[in-house]
């Protein structure tokens, strides 16, 4: 499973936990300092590979990367995946203001998919941008609405890139049921389809979701919205997670047993997907 573990029987099957470790929010990203951010990240990566040493049936890894250098970032990918046998990255938003659909990161996708690991794209702080919109209402700014929002842009930069036309091996994982977009894909499709844009993508904007572009079940507590989830994306393409320690496991462990999906999918999307793609 991702970002996540379960603490009692799933669909039958004896409880097992199994977490991919990362560096959460602020992150890697928050450092402005490229050479601290390097050494900085180089910590990190060697507390999680002896956490997983020490636990290799409990947890897996995904690297912090020190993207304000991003050949250094590409340096340590390569180290975290082909020598401590981590399963991917994860980025924290927008680096310092930079996000990943900048021409400096055409490398660090590159490896990606060389490497044949994804990028979870996890929500950051703080902000890139002051949004007039959260102004009186701090309640709307994080994990209720911002956080998503922001996200989901971010994603939505990478796919309107190109990214995926230049590497279409690589795999971007969203959280949060993907972070507002999956919902959106038939509006993205008919409104791209009016726009005159100077490097035209291959795909319409849905077709990279499902293939490049997955989602996870963190924080969706709602049997309903993980079935539509499915629905749009397709069982092969969403992966369960809890978003620990924010949420209950035992309450997102619910909302997928409470769905109406075959018991196959449910077995997929319950740890079938992640032991694929992580080649766990």
């Amino acid at each position: 499973m991702v970002g996540g573990g379960q603490s009692r029987e799933l669909l039958g099957h004896p409880a097992s936990w199994s977490w991919a470790a990362s560096l959460t929010v602020p992150g890697i990203e928050a450092e402005a300092d490229p050479a601290r951010a390097v050494d900085n990240a180089r910590y990190v990566n060697d507390h999680l590979a002896e956490i997983v040493d020490a636990h290799p049936g409990r947890f897996a890894a995904f690297a912090a990367l020190p993207l304000q250098d991003p050949a250094a970032a590409v340096t340590e990918l390569r180290r975290t995946v082909e020598r401590l046998g981590f399963k991917g990255a994860l980025v924290n938003d927008h680096i310092q203001g930079r996000y990943l659909d900048d021409p400096a990161f055409d490398r660090v996708w590159a490896a990606l998919s060389e490497l044949g690991v994804p990028l979870y794209l996890h929500p950051g702080m703080p902000p890139a941008d002051r949004w007039r919109v959260l102004d009186a209402h701090p309640e709307l700014d994080g994990a209720l609405w911002s956080w998503q929002a922001a996200t989901g842009g971010h994603a939505m930069r990478v796919i309107m890139s190109g990214v995926f036309d230049r590497h279409p091996e690589a795999t971007m994982i969203l959280g949060h049921a993907g972070e507002f977009l999956p919902f959106q894909l038939s509006r993205f499709d008919s409104r791209y389809a009016t726009l005159t844009v100077p490097h035209p993508l291959r795909r319409k904007p849905s077709e990279y979701f499902g293939t490049n572009v997955l989602a996870t079940t963190s924080g969706v507590l709602s049997p309903a919205a993980i079935e539509a989830l499915v629905h749009v994306l397709g069982a092969d393409s969403v992966l369960f997670a809890v978003d620990y320690p924010y949420e209950r496991t035992g309450a997102a462990v619910t909302a997928l047993e409470r769905t109406r999906l075959p018991d196959a999918d449910k077995q997929k999307i319950a740890s079938g997907n992640a032991r694929r793609l992580l080649r766990l």
